[in-house]
């Protein structure tokens, strides 16, 4: 029957679209409100195929990341510009949207559980378990490459290829595999203001008044026969402003228009 149709993960889409319109409506005032949200790029969305799309993005929290990433998708596809005004957007939202969490992440507590049928491909981290690095690396579980596979083919994927919420730690091979092997259009996207806004799960505002900047780039030219995992790697990097380069000596000018900009993020009173 139509009503109870699911998922290519058997997840019941109008459950699913019942608990994006819910969420999305709780969070609107998070980004446009309690804090702003400046966006560029929004037309890039527009303009891209309906599956084997994979958004690449720096990380600062948990949730409040992919939750901002479903606001700007949904409004862009809405044709808003720049802007997630009036949030009727949601009403029909895009079902189709996905994004890789770690599976411990997802299993603390009642909260994450549901956000994880929103669209979570969960994935056991090979590097890091209960919050620390791991001496030893685990194996990859071959159905998390799967998941994302099937994820690709039915709509689009969100993923943090740092797999952490600090900055500039290396980007994971495991993406670059994805990139090599599925060939999906590779959309970069670079957010700020996030870890300021909220605490690190994301779940909780913690300053008003913040200016949060959320950047939808190109997709990338990748050249998937010739391009080896370490260019692409590197070319990830750079995308997502997170290659090592970005740490050398600021110019003078920037580091104040630097500082004017945050003085826009301080506490309104």
């Amino acid at each position: 029957m139509g009503i109870f149709r699911r998922n290519p993960f058997g997840h019941i889409l109008f459950i699913k679209k019942f608990l994006i319109r819910i969420f999305a409506v709780l969070t609107h005032r998070r980004y446009r409100g309690f804090n702003d949200m400046q966006i560029e790029g929004s037309e890039i969305i527009k303009n891209l195929p309906d599956t084997n799309v994979l958004f690449i993005s720096n990380h600062q929290t948990y949730f409040a990341d992919v939750v901002a990433m479903f606001h700007v998708f949904n409004a862009s596809l809405s044709g808003r510009q720049d802007s997630i005004k009036n949030v009727g957007y949601i009403w029909q939202p895009k079902m189709n949207i996905y994004y890789v969490a770690a599976k411990e992440t997802m299993q603390a507590g009642l909260l994450p559980r549901i956000l994880s049928y929103v669209g979570a491909i969960t994935v056991e981290r090979t590097w890091r378990s209960k919050g620390k690095d791991v001496i030893e690396k685990r194996e990859v579980n071959p159905n998390d490459t799967e998941n994302i596979k099937i994820a690709l083919a039915d709509g689009w994927v969100i993923t943090f290829p740092q797999g952490t919420t600090k900055s500039f730690k290396p980007v994971r091979k495991g993406t670059a595999h994805i990139i090599k092997q599925h060939r999906p259009i590779v959309v970069p996207i670079v957010i700020d203001g996030f870890r300021r806004s909220f605490d690190k799960k994301g779940l909780r505002p913690k300053k008003k008044g913040i200016l949060q900047s959320f950047i939808i780039k190109e997709p990338l030219v990748i050249d998937y026969d010739n391009e080896t995992i370490e260019e692409i790697v590197e070319k990830v990097e750079y995308a997502i402003e997170q290659h090592s380069s970005f740490l050398k000596v600021i110019p003078a000018e920037v580091i104040e228009a630097q500082e004017a900009l945050n003085t826009l993020r301080k506490w309104e009173y």
